[in-house]
C-alpha cells in the first residue's frame, strides 16, 4: 500500500480533510485497486464491491485506514466529485428520453 500522504489522525473525531488533501486522497484511495470514481451532480462512489473474495477482505482495512488518516471529508464531496470529474475518473449518467 501507498505511504499515507498525511500522519493518521486517529482518536481526532473532529478533523478535517482540506482541499488541498483531495489528490492525494484520490490516489491513495485507488492504490488499493478499488476504482474510485466521480458523477457528477451526485457524489463518488469507490469500487469496493468490484473486489473478489480475499481482495475485498484485504483492501477494507486499507480504506479506513486512508479515510481515518485524511478525517472527515464530507463536507468536501461536491470539490472531490469535481476532482474526479477533471482528471477522467468519473461515470456519466445515462440521458433519459
Amino acid at each position: 500500500m501507498a505511504r499515507l500522504a498525511v500522519s493518521p489522525r486517529k482518536g481526532d473525531h473532529d478533523a478535517q480533510m482540506k482541499s488541498e488533501d483531495i489528490p492525494a486522497f484520490v490516489d491513495e484511495v485507488a492504490s488499493t485497486g478499488c476504482n474510485i470514481t466521480g458523477i457528477a451532480s451526485v457524489g463518488y462512489v469507490i469500487g469496493d464491491a468490484d473486489l473478489i473474495g480475499d481482495q475485498f477482505e484485504e483492501v477494507i482495512p486499507k480504506l479506513n485506514e486512508i479515510t481515518d488518516a485524511y478525517g472527515k471529508h464530507y463536507h468536501l464531496l461536491g470539490e472531490i466529485t469535481e476532482y474526479l470529474v477533471s482528471i477522467g475518473r468519473s461515470y456519466s449518467m445515462p440521458d433519459v428520453h
